[in-house]
């Protein structure tokens, strides 16, 4: 479902970049926080949007604040069964990013490039 929303708005803004790799980091994101960072009774939200500069962001929002993996996933070496998917983002992404929002959880924010 995610995937297939992805590969819509990426075809209804016209998005010049390849959109197998932009759909591979939505989802990316979007499983690692079903399955690491979902919590009954809280939302998991997913924001995209086209920058100025034509790269895609994209937002994934839990409800858990903090990343403890999120270093060693991106760190030579660290690409262990809990860090793949964070590294293959890494690889097709231009920046990955946390940051703690300002109530409750946290944000994974990945650009990507046309």
């Amino acid at each position: 479902m995610v995937r297939l929303h992805a590969k819509r708005r990426l075809e209804l803004w016209c998005w010049r970049g390849d959109h197998e790799d932009a759909v591979l980091v939505v989802s990316e994101l979007v499983a690692n926080a079903v399955n690491h960072a979902r919590i009954v009774g809280h939302e998991l939200r997913l924001r995209l949007a086209v920058t100025e500069d034509g790269a895609l962001s994209v937002e994934v929002s839990d409800p858990v604040p903090d990343f403890p993996g999120f270093d060693h996933a991106l760190a030579p070496g660290g690409m262990d069964e809990r860090g793949r998917g964070l590294a293959v983002v890494r690889a097709l992404a231009a920046e990955l990013t946390w940051f703690p929002r300002r109530h409750i959880g946290k944000t994974v924010r990945a650009r990507v490039k046309p």
